[in-house]
């Protein structure tokens, strides 16, 4: 696996990142234990740096990557977005502090 440097955070992260959109499962059935062993399959190739969103699945890929970062001891970068769900009863929420993990 070959890395580059992001920006001048330091962190180094794999050319090639895992897309979650289809974990999340909002395209049709998904197995939460296919999608951890595909999650588990990247990562053992090298995969560091995994894109995901809060609308895929409504979160549901999100809790697995969490899953996965438990498991595992390799440093794991996600990037997330977020928003797209946004109500103005919950805007004040998204903040920088409530959105860095």
């Amino acid at each position: 696996m070959h890395y580059r440097s992001l920006g001048r955070t330091g962190w180094q992260i794999s050319e090639i990142s895992f897309g979650a959109w289809a974990i999340g499962g909002s395209w049709g059935e998904v197995d939460d234990r296919e999608s951890m062993a595909a999650l588990h399959q990247a990562v053992d190739c090298g995969v560091n740096f995994i894109d995901t969103a809060d609308v895929y699945g409504m979160g549901r890929s999100e809790r697995l990557i969490a899953q996965l970062k438990r498991e595992r001891r390799e440093e794991i970068i996600v990037a997330t977005k977020a928003g797209r769900r946004l109500h103005a009863q919950t805007v004040d929420g998204y903040t920088r502090e409530n959105l860095t993990a």
